[in-house]
């Protein structure tokens, strides 16, 4: 619900953008990226059959770890957004391993209410190739879901940037409503990006409906 300030400012339609770095996230990102490797070897095109969506329902000490600083944060988030009252969800999640030259179309996540990237492996050094100077490696872009709302932005205004870039660190975790359209820019280190991209599915309660 928007509220007016002492000055009369309404601030409509925000779009929330969660990012926090996990604290101690050293010894099991170690066995996350060990789990990961290992389910890439026996498996084919593990990045894309992300439909089985089960990764941290694995009985693992380092995949429960991981579920529940997803569900720290996704309690965070609704806390910051006023929704304080009784909800439950699913947790659905996929592995990813982009290896040099992989990345991810613009896209968002249907049938879910926000969606998320924890970062297990970020490389450190990227290649050095010919052409344009302004390429972003290993980042993720996200853009505003109002179509064309900085056409007419001057300097100064808040609408002028349609693109917000993240360039990720190990053991970041980003949470985001899962309507957001974003960018997973190449991998252009020879080193491996490895990643668990989560989306919170809400499981239906009267308690979720607004007054409106």
């Amino acid at each position: 619900m928007a509220e007016q300030s002492d000055s009369g400012l309404i601030k409509l339609w925000p779009t929330s953008l969660l990012k926090r770095q996990l604290p101690s996230h050293e010894k099991p990102n170690e066995m996350l990226r060990l789990l990961i490797e290992k389910m890439d070897s026996e498996t084919d095109n593990l990045t894309t059959s992300y439909r089985e969506a089960g990764f941290l329902q694995m009985p693992h000490p380092a995949t429960g770890w991981l579920l529940q600083c997803v569900n720290k944060t996704v309690v965070d988030y609704l806390h910051a957004h006023n929704q304080r009252y009784q909800s439950e969800w699913q947790v659905q999640s996929w592995p990813n391993i982009n290896r040099f030259g992989d990345y991810h179309d613009l896209h968002n996540h249907p049938h879910s209410y926000l969606s998320g990237t924890y970062y297990v492996s970020v490389p450190q050094t990227y290649e050095s190739l010919p052409g344009r100077d302004d390429r972003r490696p290993g980042a993720i872009s996200f853009y505003d879901p109002r179509p064309q709302a900085n056409m007419n932005a001057v300097k100064g205004d808040p609408q002028i940037e349609a693109e917000y870039t993240v360039l990720p660190e190990a053991g970041t975790i980003l949470l985001w409503p899962s309507f957001l359209h974003h960018f997973v820019h190449p991998n252009l280190s020879k080193e491996t990006r490895i990643s668990v991209s989560f989306n919170v599915v809400l499981k239906w309660s009267d308690e979720l409906l607004p007054t409106q």
